[in-house]
Order: structure tokens, then sequence, then C-alpha cells
């Protein structure tokens, strides 16, 4: 058997709402934890590239302004194109940039160039590399599926493995040089592109067929120390903030290069682009260069002209030259200053996300304007911070930590705590809303709950048809009875009176003791009608069904006295702001109460005022004489409506069907 399940049981802010408010907090922290992670988990490319994209303004907003004078690009540019000729040049026009470059006195070039074929002048090409103060070019592995297989890669490290422990990458096939230049160091400058086409990082070696071939910038440093080939190795760094693993130079002692887990080291953008020199190589072939320009630096030989198609984004352009990046990765090698990703990157984080968290949790658990806007505001500081933690690690200790994660999850914990919040405040609002009309009538609730207290009179005058209901021999019975038995019945005279009054178009305007009193707008011939029909109902149905016969004990049974009466009156809220009163002046109200108290001098369950018997002209009402009513001084004449079928005697009305709640009075003995 199937069982139905109320569809607002189904509502997850409904089920929130009806836990604990501590309790729904740590779900919905909880919830905005596993969304995160969802999101990673879906969106984890994208969200990579944005979390990388935002990142790096740590470098672009506070970017190294010093002009980098150690390394120098000799820029194979558009004029140098058009002077020498289309890009691959002969073999002679790169022999004599070779030599010119050493003639102006560089200490080591580095060639972002390959000659993966053999052609004429390699030997007087081969001859200047040799003879340059040191000179390494480019080879290029190709990493995946790739097996193309041209020249001879040269010059692996010595030490650093290729097993799987070591996590560098692999390459089927390579582009290399040709045999002829096996005598010239080289490295490679394949490099790691993202999937949004920029480039983050060089693997700082790939292996081929079971050999690491280092970056063309590590390839440089062994070269400058002459140690072309020397040995090497990878460990791994157990600190907190150590990064993955590094690679160690025999010919470096006590440099450490962090690699992430893949083996790839990450390119600083820290400094300007324009921090770079730049010199066009024509300007060098031709000897055009400024004296001691090129002395003892290190020259970087690439490719920046458009037509060469060696074009790559960065931070601070999308179009910039490919050599560049070589430019960063050296000078980063040089400061010793290589940017990295702790190994506890994800716990870090995770941790910093539990900070938020338990900022969120406080401000939620504020009082009032606190939650209310403390977390919107949380929603867009507590990712600017991450964000700012992040800019803040980078530029004093190369920390790439990271920030989107904590960054997102406190968005989200923000958004749906405040969702959260505000609902609940919604719903205590409806509550107290709810609660508040169950104590007034529905305007002035609503006027009370949405307007803010003050010390002013905020009353109206309007025109009004009035009845008061008492129950007669109230006290007595009270005093008789055990309070259980006269809760029971002054309820059930308050919940039957106040379904008549509505049905007839009324409202309770107050309970006060063993009475009511109801209004009807207007003093009309309809009010009048419909204030009389509801007397009648209510002796018909209350008296009859409620008021016993019997004596209680000896005393006078209960019975039920009504008095109607129409006219002006002033209706709203006295009393000081903190102690508001809602209430209902005027002649009107007094007349009204005191024609129900003659209702028992006079023997009558109904009794009603001239004004209102004016409108009821037209039905068949008994005049009761003139009375001055008590504490007035203008005499008053009552009618009292003719029943058309006498009622039947008390001794014959069925006795009261109550649920007393169960207790009895105590006696002392």
């Amino acid at each position: 058997m199937s069982i139905a399940v109320p569809a607002k049981s189904l509502n997850p802010l409904h089920v929130l709402l009806h836990l604990v408010p501590s309790r729904g907090r740590l779900v919905v922290l909880l919830a905005a934890a596993l969304f995160t992670a969802l999101l990673f988990a879906v969106f984890g490319g994208a969200l990579r590239n944005l979390e990388e994209n935002l990142g790096a303004l740590g470098w672009t907003l506070a970017s190294d302004t010093n002009l980098e004078q150690r390394i120098t690009l000799v820029a194979i540019d558009e004029r140098s194109l058009e002077q020498i000729g289309p890009w691959p040049w002969a073999r002679q026009d790169m022999a004599r940039l070779v030599n010119a470059i050493d003639a102006a006195g560089a200490q080591l070039q580095i060639h972002d160039v390959y000659y993966s074929e053999a052609k004429a002048g390699d030997a007087e090409l081969v001859a200047a590399l040799e003879s340059a103060r040191g000179a390494v070019i480019a080879q290029v592995p190709l990493q995946g599926e790739q097996s193309v297989r041209v020249g001879a890669l040269s010059h692996p490290l010595n030490g650093v493995g290729c097993s799987a422990a070591a996590g560098l990458p692999a390459a089927q096939g390579y582009i290399a040089n040709h045999a002829g230049f096996a005598g010239i160091n080289a490295g490679h400058i394949a490099t790691d592109i993202a999937s949004d086409g920029s480039v983050r990082g060089f693997p700082a070696a790939i292996c081929v067929e079971g050999a690491a071939y280092p970056a063309l910038s590590i390839s440089a440093l062994l070269e400058a120390t002459n140690n072309a080939g020397s040995g090497a190795s990878i460990s791994t760094d157990t600190s907190l903030f150590g990064p993955a693993q590094q690679l160690l130079l025999d010919a470096y002692p006590g440099l450490a290069i962090p690699l992430d887990a893949q083996g790839n080291l990450r390119i600083s953008y820290k400094q300007s682009p324009d921090n770079f020199q730049a010199i066009s190589a024509i300007d060098v072939i031709n000897g055009n260069v400024e004296a001691g320009m090129l002395e003892n630096t290190w020259v970087l030989v690439g490719a920046t002209a458009l037509s060469m198609v060696d074009i790559v984004p960065t931070p601070y352009s999308g179009a910039a030259p490919g050599v560049e990046l070589q430019m960063r990765v050296l000078a980063s090698l040089l400061d010793a200053q290589i940017p990295y990703t702790p190994r506890s990157s994800a716990w870090l984080l995770g941790l910093l996300s539990l900070l938020f968290a338990a900022a969120l949790w406080k401000l939620a658990s504020a009082p009032g304007r606190i939650s209310a806007y403390g977390l919107p505001a949380a929603g867009i500081l507590l990712p600017l911070a991450a964000l700012s933690l992040h800019m803040q690690l980078m530029s004093s200790g190369e920390i790439w930590l990271g920030w989107l994660s904590p960054a997102l999850f406190s968005l989200l914990a923000a958004s749906l705590l405040l969702l959260l919040e505000q609902s609940r405040v919604r719903v205590e609002r409806g509550r107290v809303y709810e609660n508040l009309s169950s104590y007034l009538p529905i305007d002035v609730a609503q006027e009370i709950a949405y307007k803010l207290p003050n010390s002013a009179i905020n009353a109206k005058r309007c025109d009004v048809t009035l009845l008061s209901a008492d129950l007669r021999n109230f006290a007595a019975f009270g005093e008789a009875r055990p309070p259980e038995e006269s809760a029971a019945v002054l309820h059930f005279f308050f919940v039957r009176a106040t379904e008549i009054v509505e049905q007839h178009g009324g409202r309770v305007h107050e309970f006060k003791g063993d009475s009511l009193l109801a209004v009807w707008d207007g003093q009309g011939r309809e009010a009048a009608e419909q204030a009389l029909a509801a007397a009648e109902q209510m002796q018909g149905a209350i008296d009859p069904d409620m008021l016993s016969p019997q004596s209680a004990m000896g005393l006078e049974p209960l019975a039920l006295g009504i008095g109607i009466e129409q006219g002006p009156a002033l209706i709203g809220s006295i009393g000081p702001a903190h102690r508001r009163s809602h209430s209902l002046l005027g002649d009107t109200v007094t007349i009204t109460l005191r024609i129900q108290e003659l209702t028992e001098e006079l023997a009558q369950p109904i009794l009603i005022g001239e004004c209102a018997a004016r409108q009821l002209s037209d039905l068949s009402l008994e005049s009761q004489g003139s009375y001055l009513l008590n504490g007035l001084r203008i005499p008053h004449t009552l009618f009292s409506p003719a029943f058309k079928e006498p009622s039947a005697p008390r001794s014959l009305r069925k006795p009261p069907q109550l649920k007393v709640v169960a207790g009895t009075r105590e006696t002392s003995k």
C-alpha cells in the first residue's frame, strides 16, 4: 500500500525550516560543500581556467617593473624577415647571427629554434655554435599519440628515471635536430597547454624511450656551468607548504626547482612584458647594437613576427610571442623564484573553507539586521578574501595556493544561509501575524504588523453597528465549578459566537471577561439586520446547546443577554509606544454595553437601541419603554424582537454537550 506524502514536505526549504536552527544551518553548509564539489566535478576545466585567469591578477595588478638586464631577446621580427627573407633562413644567415651575438660579448646563446633537416651551410652554423661561449638549441618531443620521429634527441638528464613514480610526461614522437648538431646542447620547448589555449607551465623533462630530456631553460642552466648532461634527480618534498616534487641539479647545489605532480614547472608572470629587452636580429647582424648591451648577458633567440605563428595568450596580452615564455622561465630560474602549488593545497583550501563556514555560521546565528546584512556582505567579501590571500601568497612567497573552491563555497553557503534565514524570519513573522490576528481583528493586525509603533493617537472616526453579548451568572458559576469547567464553557461560547458573527459579516472586536463585543461597519439597514440575525442565531444555537437549565449547586442558570445599537465610534490605537492598546471608544460603545446590561432586568434575551431600531422599522419590534441608562443623562428607548415561536421551556432543553478539561477544585478538609 502506498503512502501519500504531502507535497509541502518534499520541499527541502520546508524541511529545513522545521529543523532546529543550528541543524538547519549545518545542513545548508554541508549542501553548499557538496554542491561546490559537484560543480568542480562537472565543470572542472572551465572553473580551473577561471581560477587561473583571475588568480594571475596578483601578478598583473602589481607586476615587477624592474628592467631585466641579464637576459636579452634577439627577435626574428618582421623587419628582419623583410631584409633577410622568409623563415626558415639559410644556415649561413643563422651562422652570421650566432657570430654577431658572440662578438657582442654574450655569455650564452639560447636558440628557440631547431634544425631538423640537413641543409647547405650546416657545417658553418655548427662551427659558429661550437665556437660561441655557450649555445643551446631546441628540440620538440611530441606528447600524446604522435609517433613522428625526425632527427635525433640529444643530451638527456643523467639520473632522472622515467618510472611512473617520477611523474614525468612521456612522448612517442619528436622533432629534433639532425645528427650534425649532436654536439650542441639541446633542450625541449614543449609546453603544457590548458584547455583555453593558455600556457601556464613547462614540463621540466619529457621521457622518450626511457630517457628524460630537459626543458630548454634547464639545459641553459647546465650549459652555463659547462655541465651539459650532468646528473639530476627528482625528489618528493614532505613539508606542508612544499611542492609536490622538486628537480635537483648536481651542477647547482642548493637549487631545488619545484614541480607539480605532473612534472611541470609553473611560469611566473610577475614581470611586466616591458621589462624584457629586445633587439631586432637584423640590427645584431648589421652591428647596430649599443655597445655593451649584450656584454655578459644571456641571449635568447626567437621569433616575434606574427607571420611565424608562434603566438600564445598570456595574462598581459592575448597575442604574445612564445619566446617570451622562455624568457620568463629563465628569469625565474636565475632568481630561484619559481611559483608552485603546495602539495597540501587541497587541505589548506579545505581549512580556509572551514574558517569561512564558521564565520558564516556566526553571522547566520546573529540576531536581526546583523544576519540580514552580514550574509550578503560575506557572500561578496569572503570570495574576495580568498582571492586576496592567494594573491598575497603569490607576491610574497611564490606560492600558487588557489582560491576558487573556498570562494565558490562561501558564495553558495552565504546565499543558501541567507535564503534559509530570510525564510525563517518570514515564517516567524507569518506565525506572529497569525497569532496577532487571533487576538485582534485582521485589519488591525495588518496595521500593527506593518507599521512601527509610536506614542501618538492612531484612531479614526467611523459609523458602526455594535453587538454586545454576555453570559449571565457566569461569575457565580465559575465560583462553584472547577476552573477547567468554567474555561470549557467560556471557550465554547467564544468560539461558537465568533463563528456566528463572522457568518453574518461582522467581526469580534474583543473578548472581555465573560462577554464579547462585535462590530459591523456602517449604521445602515444591512448592518442592523446582520447584527440582529447574529443575535437570534446565538440565542437559538448557543443558549439551548450550552447553557444548562439545571441550576448548579442551587445557582441561577446561565443565560445569554445581547444588546445591539448603531452610531459613531472612534477605532484605533492609544497608549505609549511600548504598550499600545487597540480600543473602540465613544457613546455608542457605552450605550450598547448598558443596553446589554438591561437584558437581565427586563428579562429580554435581546434588546435593540433606538438608532438600530429605526433601520429595522419593517420588522416586528416591541418597545420596552424609555430608560435612563446607567451613567448616562439622556433616556433611550429600547426594543426587542418579537419571536414568532415561543422558545421551549428551559426544563425541556437538552443538557449541554461540553468536553471539560480534566481536573477538580481542591477543598480544604
